[in-house]
């Protein structure tokens, strides 16, 4: 048993921990190239999750890691067989109803951990800081260690790419399928300002990608994955301590 997962605890256990906050990883059902499984944002949030809360427990914080809500905002990525969309409004509500049970029981720090980019969390982040005592934080896992990334992967990109499939070799590389993988090649827009990025569409990924893959993976490797994965834990991990011993006064959090 161990002791942060929320759905492996008795009532006995629970009664028995001081839990300080709460983790909530949450992905997304949706292709990802030919070589990486649908559940990827799923798994790859939940491993890092579950990895950050055994590590804070072994430096004496006691966060309690919540289930994954495995799916996401998919609009834009239907063009892909048997993607599962779930509108932004119902993660929210999903969430909301969340935050309000851990306040109810008395835990008043919540981070969700997000594994899809397709997910936007911020406006529900706005909405709900004068409604209720949790203090709630965002993290887009692949993000925490971007400032080293290019000193790990070769090439860059955005989707089922070298570094997010070296992630998945990493953390469930019996689901992943290189030898499957293509080269990652996108088409570009018509209109050179949605190319320089400074006009936004939902970019329709079955016209923006041949696969669904943004990015060459086939670089990717177990070892840089777990290079990665080392330190983003390692990052989230000091902010889950710092977190869980922070004293939430009427300061907090500056």
């Amino acid at each position: 048993m161990k002791p942060w997962r929320l759905q492996e605890l008795t009532q006995k256990a629970i009664l028995e921990y001081a839990f300080q906050l709460a983790v909530l990883p949450i992905g997304s059902t949706e292709a990802h190239g030919m070589h990486v499984p649908y559940g990827s944002d799923a798994f790859h949030s939940t491993a890092i999750a579950d990895r950050v809360c055994e590590r804070a427990w072994s430096k004496n914080a006691r966060p309690v890691l919540l289930p994954t809500i495995p799916y996401g905002v998919q609009g834009n990525t239907m063009g892909f067989p048997l993607t599962l969309n779930v509108r932004q409004a119902t993660l929210d509500a999903m969430i909301v109803d969340i935050i309000h049970s851990l306040e109810y029981h008395g835990i008043n720090k919540l981070i969700i951990v997000n594994g899809h980019g397709g997910n936007d969390f911020k406006p529900m982040l706005r909405d709900m800081y004068p409604k209720t005592k949790v203090f709630i934080s965002l993290v887009d896992w692949w993000k925490v260690g971007s400032d080293k990334a290019n000193e790990i992967f070769e090439k860059s990109g955005e989707h089922a790419d070298e570094m997010e499939t070296s992630v998945d070799m990493a953390l469930f590389g019996d689901l992943v399928h290189l030898a499957d993988a293509n080269d990652g090649s996108t088409h570009r827009s018509r209109f050179e300002a949605i190319d320089r990025g400074w006009v936004s569409i939902a970019r329709p990924w079955h016209l923006v990608t041949k696969d669904s893959t943004h990015g060459d993976p086939r670089k990717a490797s177990k070892e840089k994955g777990e290079k990665y994965v080392e330190l983003v834990v390692e990052r989230l991990t000091t902010f889950v301590v710092e977190l869980a011993n922070a004293t939430m006064d009427e300061r907090f959090p500056y």
